[in-house]
């Protein structure tokens, strides 16, 4: 499948790794999906259609992100989240008047799967003890940059890998964020698992 940006911010923005990305997650065909790091919604809305494809009507796909809401942890790295396309700016503010990184404006963009998506607002630290792991097969894991936070959040979806899923870590080897790629090796490490460096970008772990 072409990865679509639905005319919104993206950090997938070379189209060859959109459709690596897509690739990666139609080899193993999901049917309960956790993406941790929403932003504009454009990666949930690719995996929904893609799964959609896949399923038809039979998925479920989860997102977690802060929408918005302040954070405790100061260490964190921000999204940007103005646009340089004036177009854009104009069609969120005037238009649609609606802020891209709401839930409101993510939910809209979702609307199409509304029986299968599932959007939750707050911090992954105090989210993920919430939720029960062991039914998620695939996490994509694109959330806070501080290594604390990468810590935590791959501590608990361990449980999908011992369901034989799969965690997707985006910026792996992100230069400003060298947090993400010390607590992706530790995990990885410490628990004896199998992982797959693509594009220098996504680390892909399963269980060996």
């Amino acid at each position: 499948m072409k990865y679509k940006k639905y005319f919104r911010k993206t950090s997938l923005k070379q189209e060859s790794i959109g459709e690596q990305f897509l690739n990666e997650i139609a080899s193993k065909k999901p049917k309960n999906f956790l993406e941790i790091g929403v932003f504009h919604g454009v990666t949930a809305r690719n995996v929904c259609e893609l799964l959609y494809s896949i399923h038809k009507s039979d998925f479920k796909y989860i997102g977690l992100d802060l929408f918005g809401e302040s954070i405790e942890n100061t260490a964190e790295i921000i999204p940007n989240t103005k646009f340089n396309n004036p177009l854009k700016k104009i069609y969120f503010e005037y238009i649609l008047r609606k802020d891209p990184y709401s839930i409101e404006a993510v939910t809209d963009l979702l609307k199409k799967f509304k029986r299968n998506v599932h959007l939750i607002r707050g911090n992954s630290n105090k989210l993920l003890q919430k939720i029960d792991m062991s039914k998620i097969d695939y996490v994509f894991l694109d959330g806070g940059h501080a290594y604390e936070t990468v810590k935590n959040d791959l501590y608990y979806s361990k449980a999908v890998l011992d369901n034989n899923g799969t965690i997707l870590c985006d910026d792996y080897n992100l230069s400003y964020a060298p947090g993400v790629k010390k607590a992706i090796d530790e995990f990885i490490s410490d628990n004896n698992l199998k992982s797959q460096i693509i594009f220098e970008r996504f680390a892909k772990i399963e269980k060996n």
